[in-house]
């Protein structure tokens, strides 16, 4: 039980950058970018090119998230920026992001074609024993990222200026705008971020499967999924999600079947939907509110 339960972590936390990266973009912008997925797939794609024609790794890996960053910022710029200029109300860019990740999926099959390449291995060895489970470095890795990015990121949140005036910008962007914030650069800097956070996740998944320019939208997909189970308002939150879905699809693989995680994050997501709607972490979500009743209690056994 305990190796699932590492091995769940060590994929949640995947989905939980994902999820991050969708998160931070829509907390800036309250935007969603549905070319999510397809800026991983470039990460890992670019990457794995460049190792194939001698690059040295490292030099591919930041290839790849570069790649991906600066692609969060055309999205930008080609398929948001233009219709929030024309009605900061509509969701026209629901339609144009999901649009560009269509044309970017379909570019990366015509330039390296649709056959699966092998990605570069990262970190080899022996696996690491905890309490009579095996995780890889890879895996201990990814979980180590996923943790330092939760805590980087609601560190400069909180604590910088640009990360008090991106909370503004999220609660009334014509306020902060009137009061001198440009908001366009905030808005770059989230995409941009967004768009890092996937590259990040692309990387490190790269090693467990094989790049090919269809990955990205499984991965987006559950990222989107692990969004919704976290809550959409807060990154570290979408992270707790991503999390809870990866622990989910690895026991629904292992005491199911192989194929339960085709079909098991949509079943968590509908029940996570129709019991708490916000996400299990946001305000009024279960884990918030048993936390809430656990210390009530402790106040009155005090009392």
């Amino acid at each position: 039980m305990l190796q699932v339960l590492l091995t769940g972590l060590a994929t949640g936390a995947i989905y939980g950058l994902v999820a991050m990266g969708y998160a931070v973009v829509y907390y800036v912008t309250r935007v969603i970018n549905f070319a999510t997925g397809q800026l991983l797939m470039a990460s890992i794609m670019v990457t794995t090119v460049l190792s194939m024609h001698g690059t040295p790794v490292a030099l591919a890996l930041a290839a790849g998230v570069a790649t991906s960053t600066l692609g969060g910022v055309v999205v930008y710029f080609l398929a948001v920026r233009p219709v929030l200029r024309f009605n900061r109300l509509s969701f026209a860019w629901l339609v144009s992001t999901l649009g560009v990740g269509i044309i970017l999926e379909s570019l990366a099959a015509v330039i390296w074609g649709t056959s699966s390449l092998p990605f570069p291995n990262l970190l080899n060895g022996r696996d690491v024993s905890i309490l009579g489970a095996a995780l890889t470095w890879q895996q201990i890795l990814t979980i180590g990222i996923a943790l330092f990015t939760v805590v980087g990121f609601e560190i400069f949140r909180k604590r910088t200026l640009f990360g008090k005036i991106g909370m503004a910008i999220s609660s009334d962007p014509d306020i902060a705008s009137a009061i001198g914030a440009n908001v366009t650069s905030y808005a770059v800097v989230a995409f941009a971020l967004g768009g890092l956070l996937v590259g990040v996740a692309g990387i490190l998944v790269g090693p467990l499967s094989f790049a090919n320019p269809y990955l990205g939208e499984s991965f987006g997909i559950s990222g989107f999924v692990a969004l919704m189970i976290g809550g959409i308002e807060q990154p570290a939150a979408s992270m707790g999600g991503g999390l809870i879905l990866g622990v989910l699809t690895i026991l629904a693989n292992t005491y199911i079947n192989a194929q339960a995680s085709d079909w098991f994050p949509f079943v968590v997501v509908m029940v996570v939907l129709l019991v708490t709607p916000n996400g299990v972490f946001m305000s009024g979500g279960a884990i918030k509110g048993i936390w809430r009743r656990f210390q009530t209690s402790r106040v009155e056994a005090k009392s």
